[in-house]
C-alpha cells in the first residue's frame, strides 16, 4: 500500500518585523552633532572668555553725564568744578579667557571703559563730609551698593547693580580737593565708531 504522507496545510510565512532603526539613527546623529557643537562652543568660550556686552557710546555718555549732574547737585559745593564738565574719557579693556595669555598687556581696540570726572579744590573737610553724605544717602536710597570705602583720605564707591556703573567720590585732605568719577565698565563698541 502506498504510504500516505500527511501534508500539512500551507502556513503563510510570518511577516518580518521591520526594526525601527531610522528614528534611533536620527537621534544618534543629532546627539553627535549637538555634542560637537557644545564642545566647539565650550572651546571657543574657554579661549575667548565671557563676551563683553555691546554698548552704544552715545547712550553710555548720556547716562554717565546725567549721573554726574545728579552727583554734582547732591554735593552742592560753594564753587563749581574746575575740570571740564562734558568730557568723557575712555579706558583700555583686555582680552579674556586663555586668549589673554596670548595678548598680555595688549588692549582690545573694540572694547572700552567710559568715565566722566570732575573735581573742585579748596574744599574744607566739614563741607566735603557733609556733601559726601548727601551723595551717599541718595545712592543708597536708589539701591546702589556700597563696594568700597576709604579709597582716599575720605572716599567711597557705589555700584549700580543693573548697569555696573560706579560712582567714586574722594576728598584729599592736603589739597582740599573733592573729586568724583562716574565710571561704566568695559563694553564692546561697534566697528568704526569714532572715539
Amino acid at each position: 500500500m502506498p504510504s500516505v504522507r500527511s501534508v500539512s496545510p500551507a502556513v503563510p510565512p510570518r511577516p518580518r518585523r521591520r526594526l525601527r532603526t531610522r528614528p534611533v539613527l536620527v537621534a544618534l546623529v543629532l546627539g553627535g552633532v549637538m555634542c560637537c557643537l557644545l564642545a566647539g562652543w565650550g572651546a571657543y568660550r574657554l579661549w575667548n572668555g565671557a563676551p563683553y556686552p555691546e554698548v552704544d557710546p552715545h547712550v553710555v555718555a548720556t547716562r554717565l553725564g546725567a549721573e554726574a549732574e545728579r552727583v554734582e547737585n547732591d554735593l552742592a559745593l560753594p564753587v563749581g568744578p574746575r575740570s571740564p564738565s562734558d568730557r568723557m574719557e575712555t579706558g583700555a579693556c583686555y582680552y579674556r579667557g586663555l586668549r589673554a595669555f596670548a595678548h598680555i598687556d595688549r588692549a582690545r581696540l573694540d572694547v572700552h571703559t567710559f568715565s566722566v570726572e570732575r573735581e573742585t579744590t579748596g574744599i574744607a573737610e566739614d563741607t566735603a563730609r557733609t556733601a559726601q553724605e548727601r551723595v551717599r544717602s541718595r545712592l543708597s536710597q536708589q539701591g546702589w551698593k556700597l563696594i568700597s570705602q576709604n579709597v582716599s583720605d575720605r572716599g567711597f564707591r557705589y555700584e549700580n547693580q543693573d548697569t555696573g556703573d560706579q560712582v567714586h567720590v574722594d576728598w584729599y585732605k592736603y589739597t582740599g580737593t573733592l573729586a568724583f568719577r562716574i565710571y561704566a565698565p568695559c563694553g564692546k563698541v561697534a566697528d568704526g565708531y569714532p572715539l
